[in-house]
């Protein structure tokens, strides 16, 4: 199952219209890393987890990655309502994403 991509201006409305909790993982393409932390995603996905999962690549989203203080990639950020409340840089392994995203 393919994590769905999204662009900055989809996201930032998907952000004010919905509540809950939501995962954006940021990527660049030629990213080795960013590869292996995105089949960990699919993986813990395919567990049936409910939180919506998108991918936007780092390079097109300038307001975010400022706003956010985004230091480099891959990186996981978890949303609640909306907001921002944890990044993480490392995946570690898929156990470790399914906690963050349960």
């Amino acid at each position: 199952m393919a994590i769905q991509e999204i662009d900055e201006p989809s996201l930032l409305n998907i952000m004010l219209a919905e509540g809950g909790k939501a995962a954006v993982y940021f990527f660049t393409p030629l990213c080795g890393t960013c590869k292996i932390g995105e089949r960990m995603l699919e993986i813990a996905d395919m567990t049936g987890i409910s939180v919506p999962l998108y991918k936007l690549n780092i390079n097109y989203a300038p307001r975010l990655r400022e706003q956010w203080k985004i230091a480099s990639v891959p990186c996981l950020a978890i949303l609640e309502n909306g907001e921002l409340i944890q990044k993480e840089y490392a995946m570690q392994s898929v156990d470790h994403v399914y906690l963050m995203l349960k």
